[in-house]
Order: structure tokens, then sequence, then C-alpha cells
């Protein structure tokens, strides 16, 4: 912390002496030194966007160069106070004025505008494109990224962990380069205003000679122009630099490796290249009056490197596999790894190698993506995570067939014909279409499937025409929604309770675990989800768990409880308000065996009935949903408060899709209509 605070201080010192030297005259020594700190600064920029082995590793580099061309401008500033006050601006621009600049006027000029034109024009005007260029693109690529992330996060390739990572850094990524897509301006500008500042320096320096130095106009030019130009070079070739760096750090991209050694083996990493260049090299030298020695030793020089580079490779090549036998070998000998056999994976969808490329980014498959959209539809819907779904090939399977697991066991399948549709009639279409016959694999529906062709004119007709992706995600959906009241562990719950605990932490400390555990939260969720009804609204549940939790910890109960508090939920589910219901009722005489049959035990209740009585009354059941079916209507059996729940296990196993409502699970706006009773 104390070394942060200190690189603090240093950074805001090294801007405060910016500031100071645009106002302050400063003497010619300390101008020295500050010129040789701002070399060393552009040198280190220089290097450090060289060896930067990804450019997030520089993502601060739009603000070094809004700081260092500040601090480069104020020493020109200083520079040019000194220049035209005392006409000695000390040891480092005099020296850059004769030696760089040749001690001549002209060669210094000549020099300088050099030194202007390959900055201005060549390295600042392609880092200007470049850095536009891939601001864009790197924009326009993000969400595909986001997509790549969320399906390899659902196929289980990464973690949470590691998804979140990778988002943030594309998120730094896309402001890095739209970052610098406008600092580069500060090196455009930076050039362009050291030339205007040199040109103002030579006037004025002559001014200044002739009219208050009495010195002759030769004499003045002569003196300030070098010293100009001395100015001039020491603040443009930091300057060129920076620019320098700026050109590689956008260039080089967001590649995570070695510069120089990516560089360097790109360039002259191909033998043949290097046998073709000396060749033509030392053919020059002796075909040509070029210098015979220079050339022909230069291509020898370029043959006898590729000949080494040959080298390295045949043994590098020799080496590799040589560890590959190696590694196979071992592994061959080392123990078989059980651990990893014995995880299950929650849901599983395993196809045949013909319908590979739906689930293939890269060959314009979308079915990932729509993996991603089931999840987020479920959490939606009914309130809950849906687990990391994980997509296979499997050659054993039919190349068009696929599977669904629950838990490493499979609970339904499904194949799809390429290059066709699956129509479906709704009921209403009286014209029909040629095609094979199939099944929905969803709701097992008849279908047809049919071409390309034909599918504009099975719309025209009302049928409602499905393509290969949608019939598969469709019957993952479902299949989902089948089995998401066991998909529901505990660490789920947890995770649920964490999430409330954040906005209701008085609630969730006085349920959890003073008076029901976390199982039995689960057992009580499990059940609500059985029934399709979403646990979204996780408040209003725990708030109905907390005022009934001491009073019994059955957990059927409390789910009865929890039930009535969700009553708006339910009606808005399978009552529509503007129109009457159709249901079944029960008959108050089964309702009163059935709960004269109920028998409790420390592990719960369970029914007592007479097998010939179960019997009597799922004919009945059978005979009055019928009824709603043939109107088409959803089987709604409606039932006193006490006896849904025995009812409701007393029929799943014989009719799963059967919606069991009490009295008061319905608002009283609802309007029902009884078209049968349930008797026995």
């Amino acid at each position: 912390m104390g070394n942060l605070r200190k690189a603090d201080i240093g950074v805001a010192l090294y801007l405060l002496s910016a500031f100071i030297m645009l106002i302050v005259p400063i003497p010619s020594w300390l101008l020295d030194v500050l010129l040789a700190c701002n070399i060393s600064v552009a040198f280190t920029v220089m290097f450090g966007c060289m060896f930067a082995n990804e450019v997030l590793k520089m993502s601060y580099f739009p603000t070094i160069l809004l700081f260092t061309t500040v601090f480069r401008i104020a020493l020109n500033v200083s520079s040019t106070r000194l220049i035209l006050t005392t006409g000695d601006p000390g040891n480092v621009v005099e020296t850059f004025g004769q030696y760089v600049g040749g001690g001549d006027l002209i060669i210094g000029v000549i020099v300088f505008i050099i030194l202007i034109i390959v900055q201005f024009m060549i390295i600042n005007k392609g880092t200007e494109r470049v850095a536009e260029v891939t601001a864009r693109f790197t924009l326009d690529a993000m969400p595909g990224k986001q997509m790549a992330i969320d399906a390899d996060l659902n196929t289980g390739a990464i973690t949470d962990a590691e998804a979140k990572e990778r988002r943030e850094k594309i998120q730094e990524e896309s402001n890095f380069f739209g970052s610098m897509d406008g600092a580069v301006k500060y090196v455009k500008g930076d050039a362009a205003a050291g030339l205007f500042i040199t040109a103002i320096n030579i006037i004025g320096g002559i001014a200044m000679g002739m009219w208050r130095q009495n010195m002759e106009f030769a004499d003045a030019l002569n003196r300030y122009s070098i010293l100009t130009i001395g100015d001039g070079l020491v603040s443009q070739i930091p300057s060129l630099l920076i620019s320098l760096s700026t050109g590689i750090l956008v260039t080089k991209g967001s590649k995570d490796a070695d510069f120089g050694t990516v560089l360097v083996s790109q360039l002259f990493g191909v033998p043949k290249v290097l046998y073709m260049v000396g060749a033509v090299i030392a053919a020059l030298g002796i075909i040509t009056p070029l210098n015979t020695v220079i050339f022909v030793a230069l291509g020898l020089c370029f043959i006898i490197v590729g000949r080494v580079i040959s080298g390295t490779i045949e043994t590098a090549e020799i080496e590799r596999e040589v560890d590959t036998e190696e590694a196979a070998a071992e592994e061959i000998r080392q123990p078989e790894n059980v651990t990893s056999l014995l995880q299950v994976d929650p849901i599983e969808l395993e196809f045949g190698y013909g319908i590979i490329p739906l689930a293939d980014v890269n060959q314009g498959g979308d079915l990932l993506d729509r993996v991603v959209m089931i999840r987020r539809q479920i959490a939606l819907e009914l309130g809950t995570v849906v687990p990391i779904i994980r997509l296979r090939d499997n050659i054993q399977l039919n190349p068009n067939q696929y599977i669904i697991k629950i838990k490493g066991v499979q609970v339904s399948e499904g194949e799809i014909l390429f290059d066709h549709y699956m129509a479906m009639n709704p009921g209403y279409v009286e014209e029909e279409i040629t095609g094979i016959p199939t099944f929905e694999p969803s709701f097992h529906l008849p279908a047809i499937w049919i071409t390309e062709g034909q599918r504009e004119r099975a719309e025209s007709m009302g049928y409602t025409v499905v393509d290969p992706p949608s019939i598969i995600a469709t019957h993952l959906t479902e299949i989902i929604r089948q089995y998401i009241a066991e998909l529901l562990t505990r660490q789920d719950v947890q995770n649920l309770v964490n999430n409330l605990k954040e906005t209701n932490p008085s609630l969730v400390e006085e349920l959890v675990p003073k008076l029901l555990g976390l199982g039995e939260i689960q057992k009580v969720l499990q059940n609500l989800l059985s029934e399709g009804i979403s646990i979204r609204d996780l408040l209003s549940i725990f708030e109905t768990l907390a005022d009934y939790a001491s009073t019994t910890r059955d957990t059927d109960i409390l789910t009865e409880y929890v039930r009535q508090s969700l009553k708006r939920a339910i009606s808005n589910k399978f009552f529509p308000s503007n129109e009457t219901t159709s249901v079944v009722t029960l008959d108050p005489k089964l309702e009163q065996e059935i709960m004269g049959s109920v028998k409790q035990t420390e592990q719960g209740a369970y029914l007592t009935l007479d097998p010939a009585k179960t019997r009597a009354i799922m004919d009945s059941v059978g005979t009055e949903t019928k009824k709603l079916e043939d109107l088409g209507k959803i089987p709604i059996v409606i039932t006193s408060p006490i006896v849904r729940a025995y009812f409701k296990k007393l029929t799943e196993d014989y009719f799963k899709d059967l919606v069991v409502v009490s009295y008061n699970e319905v608002e009283s706006n609802i309007e029902l209509q009884s078209v049968g009773m349930v008797t026995a």
C-alpha cells in the first residue's frame, strides 16, 4: 500500500512539475536533468510496449500519452524561454544542436524536417488509422465474443469465474481501443505543435539576437537557429519514440505472445525464404557492379542461418514426436483416474454426428445460443437456475438422432431430418400437405416432415412450421420443465437464500436455520416446481414459511400455505381473468373418504385407500377430464384446501398433466364453471 501511495505521489509530482515549468523559469542545469528524464521515460514506454505480452498490460497507455505530451510541451516552453532570455538552454539542447544537427544550420533543419515528416506523415498517420479500425472492429466483435462465452459456459468448458474474467477482459479491450482511437490525436498534435514552436523560436531568436544583443543577422540566425534546432530535436526524438510505441501497441493487437519472439520467428522462421533471399543477394553481388564481397558474404550468411534454422526445426519435430510417444506410454502405464468418471452431469444433450452442424458456431449452427436462451427462459418463468446443459456428440447414435439425459439416465429422445421442416396441423386446417409422417417429440403430436420448397405453402395454409433447431430446443425445454424439481439441489437453494439475504437479511435470519433447515426449504420449493408453480417470488414464499413454520414443519402442509399465498400467480397461470374457466370438481363425500384414509406418521402422511376405490377414482377422473380435453381446455380439478395435496399425490402417477387447485388458490374475481364431478 505504501509503494502504491508513493507511486501516486510520483505521478502527481510529474504532472505538477509540467505545470510549474509552464509558469516559472528554471535554470539550465535543471532543464538538462528534466530533458534526460524525458528521454528515459520515452525509452521506457517504447520497450514496455514492445515486451508487453498482451495489450491490456498497457491498459493505461492513453493516459500515459496524455501525461508525456503535457510534460514534453512544458519542457519545450522552458527551453524556449531560456534560449530567448539567456541564449544558454543547457548542455543537452546545445549538444543535440551541435552533434545531432552536425553543428550546421542547414543539416540541422534537414534532419529536423525529416524527423517531423517520418513522425507526422508515416507513423502518426498509420497509427491513427489502425487505432480507428481496431476500435471499430473490437466494438463490433463484442456481441459475438459475449455469445461465445455464454456458449462455453453452457457446455461446461469454463466456470462462472472464468466466464466473468473473460467478460471483464472483453470490456477492458473495448474501453482500451476506444480510448486509443482518441489518444493517438495527442501524438499527432504534439508533432504539429513541435513544428510550429520551432518556427516561432527561430523567428523570435533572430529578433532577440539582432535587437537585444546587437548581433548581425547571420550570427543571430546561426546561433539561435542551431539552439532552436537542438531544442526541436531533443523534443522530437522522445516524441518519435512515443509515436513508435503507440504504433507497436495498436498493431500487435491483443495476442498473448512475446513480441520479439513472434516477430523474429515469423520473419526468419522459414528456411526456404532465407535460402531464396541469400541466393538473390549473392547473385546481385556477382552479376551487378555492386560490392561483391559485401553482397556475397551477406547472401552466404542468410543461407547459413537458413540451414541452422532448418536443422533446429527438424530436431524440434523429432523431440516433439518422442515426447508425444513417451506421454502416451506414460498415460498407459498410469492407473486410471476413476474419480472423473464418478461425476454425473445434471442435464445432457447427446446427438449423432449429423446434428453437429447445428451445434457448431463455425458452420452457422445456433443450438448453443438457444441453450443459453432456454436457461434464461426457465429462470424468468420458474425462478430457478437451470444447471449447466452439457452438449456432446455420440457416434453410437444414428446420425440424426438425439437423446436427453437427466443425471446420466436417458429420459427422452428424438430424431430430425436435415433440410426439412416439421409441419403441424393446429386442428383447423382441412387441406392436407404431402410429406413424411412423424410425431412432434415434445408433445407427441402428429406432424409431417416437409421440404424447404413446401414451407411457404404450408404456412399460408395455416400449418405451424418449425425448423430442426427449434424442435430440439423445444423438446429440451419441456424435459427441463418436467424434471426441474428434481434438478433443484441444496446448493441451488443456498444460492437463492444468499441472494434474498442481500435485500432481506432479517427475514432470512429468522427463518434459516432457526425455524427450517435448508433441506426442508428445498422440499417446499421442489413441491412447487413439480406442479409448475414459479418460485421467483421467493420473498412471499419465505414470508409465508416464517409465519407457519413455528406451528408445523410438515413440508407438504407448508407447501399448501405457500400456494395459498401465491394465489395471484396461480390464478394468473391457470385462470384467464376475462373468461369463464371450465373445471372439474370433487364430490364432497369423496373428499371426506380421502381425508378419512389419511394416516399420519413421523415421516409424513400417506393415503390408505382400497385399490378398488383408487381405481374407481382414477376412472372417474379420466372420464371427467376428457370432457375438458374435448373442449380444448387444460384439465383442472378444483378441491377443498385440506384435500388438494392428497388428491394430487393420488393422481400424479396416472395423470401427470392434471392441474389440481384448491378454492383458496383462486382469486375472487375468477369465474369458474363446473363441467363434471369426480365420484367413486
